[in-house]
């Protein structure tokens, strides 16, 4: 079975989805953050896993469900973190960030059977999921982040090394308050929705 990893910041204000603030004062920012981390980990521990591990930058909270186990993030930029995030696996790994409280867990069930990587682009340029059937932290590390180019360079390395990748669907990451809209209209019965309504209900009085 596979293992799943989500690799997340603790949702405090001022330290998560500040490219939010504005429209969003940085309280809000954060409750946000928290409603797309709650129902990403809701999907994931829908999910048959081998393990479902939290790859966490700061202290676990009452969001946190059943049946994760914590670790936090090494030191480094994000390609190091996520590399390191592989490294503390054996077998198949699926790891996914906090951006995209869209995902459903048949998103994330996947089967390495017939390929040695999945790979789900965003919107952006990046990427919103990686799995590896063998992971290897080579394939992460020195890969530009958190830009337009970041997910063609990595799926290329994918690619270089002879993997055979298979496709997910292309999302759309919470970075701004227009994305956040368009990702409540996708998942609108979601706690990421709700939350998002529900702040822009205190803001309009």
């Amino acid at each position: 079975m596979t293992t799943l990893l989500v690799i997340a910041k603790e949702p405090r204000p001022g330290r998560v989805k500040t490219r939010l603030t504005p429209p969003f004062t940085p309280g809000e920012a954060a409750a946000l953050a928290e409603a797309a981390l709650a129902d990403t980990l809701r999907a994931v521990a829908a999910v048959p896993a081998r393990r479902r591990v939290l790859v966490l930058d700061g202290a676990p909270g009452p969001w946190l469900p059943p049946g994760f186990d914590v670790v936090p993030q090494s030191a480094g930029e994000l390609d190091e973190r996520l590399a390191a995030a592989f490294a503390g696996c054996t077998g198949p790994a699926l790891l996914i960030g906090m951006d995209t409280p869209q995902v459903t867990p048949e998103l994330l069930t996947v089967d390495f059977a017939d390929c040695d990587a999945y790979f789900g682009p965003a919107v952006d340029g990046g990427f919103w999921a990686l799995g590896l059937a063998e992971p290897d932290p080579g394939l992460l590390r020195g890969v530009p982040m958190s830009a337009p180019t970041t997910g063609a360079v990595q799926r290329g390395r994918l690619v270089a090394a002879g993997l055979r990748v298979r496709e997910l669907p292309r999302l759309r990451d919470v970075d701004t308050a227009r994305d956040a809209e368009a990702v409540a209209a996708a998942a609108p019965c979601g706690g990421f929705a709700a939350e998002l309504a529900r702040v822009r209900a205190v803001g309009s009085r």
